[in-house]
Parts: C-alpha cells; structure tokens; sequence
C-alpha cells in the first residue's frame, strides 16, 4: 500500500512540474513559442488524475485493516499533489482557450 502512496506522490509532482517545465523550453528555445507549450496541458491533467486515482486506491485498498494503514499520509499528500496538478492544467487550458477566442475576435 506504502508503494502506490509513493507513486500517487510522484505522478503529483509531475503534474506540478509539467507545465512549468514545458514554460522554461519554450523560454530557452529559439524554435518554439510560449503558445506552444500547450501541447503539456493534457500530460499534466493526466497526471493529476491518475496520482489522485492511484491515492484513493493506497487509501481504500486495506480498508479492511483495523487501525492506521501504511502510507495513508502520503497517499492524502499525493491526492492533493495530483488534485493541485489538474487544476493547473484546467486554468492553463482556460487560459489557452481565451487566448484564441480573444485572438479570433481581434481578427
């Protein structure tokens, strides 16, 4: 159970780290734009939701165990961490959408 907590936690820095990460190459890079630093969108909300999927499970797996299960800490910290890592994609797509719909309407 301790091992799937561990996993959640992972997959829920990734999804943090996803977008920032894509930002910082398109900063560094010469061939591509900000813009296209969207196409990371859908890895991190993929991400997000399976570090909390993966967290639920190291929490309800030994749902059957009387007292404290192993790892229930880090998988709550795993839920969050993936919870905090798809709501960034959805504001980053958010923000991606309005971007164009603004730049349909100037045109």
């Amino acid at each position: 159970m301790a091992t799937g907590a561990r996993v959640s936690v992972l997959l829920g820095l990734l999804s943090l780290v996803t977008l920032p990460a894509a930002i910082l190459a398109t900063r560094r890079s010469r061939a591509w734009e900000l813009l296209d630093a969207g196409f990371a969108i859908p890895l991190a909300f993929l991400f997000g939701v399976l570090a909390v999927l993966i967290a639920r499970r190291a929490r309800h797996g030994g749902a059957r165990v009387l007292g404290s299960l192993p790892g229930a800490r880090t998988a709550t910290l795993g839920r969050f961490l993936g919870l905090a890592g798809s709501l960034l994609a959805v504001t980053a797509a958010m923000a991606v959408g309005v971007y164009f719909v603004l730049a349909a309407v100037a045109d």
